[in-house]
């Protein structure tokens, strides 16, 4: 049995939960989905300009999570960005 998910602590919303290239229809586009998570990291770590020790502690969980969520939310916008996929956040 696995170990229980433990909760974090998310404290905005995103205003915005879906991004894509200008010009292209949705319905054409591959969709990369970012969760609720991984944007508190990435907000976290590069608007509020928090090191990953401080950010985990904001989302109440161990810095080597915090790292494990950065790196999967990194990722995914990364792999949006170059090959032109809309990013959906979910919660």
């Amino acid at each position: 049995m696995p170990r229980p998910r433990l909760h974090r602590k998310l404290v905005c919303d995103p205003k915005v939960t879906f991004y894509k290239p200008q010009g292209i229809p949705l319905k054409t586009l591959e969709i990369v989905e970012l969760t609720h998570e991984e944007w508190e990291a990435l907000r976290l770590k590069h608007s509020e300009s928090l090191d990953q020790i401080q950010s985990a502690k904001k989302m109440n969980t161990s810095q080597s999570t915090i790292q494990r969520i950065l790196s999967s939310a990194q990722k995914k916008v990364g792999q949006a960005i170059v090959k032109g996929y809309a990013i959906k956040i979910i919660k």
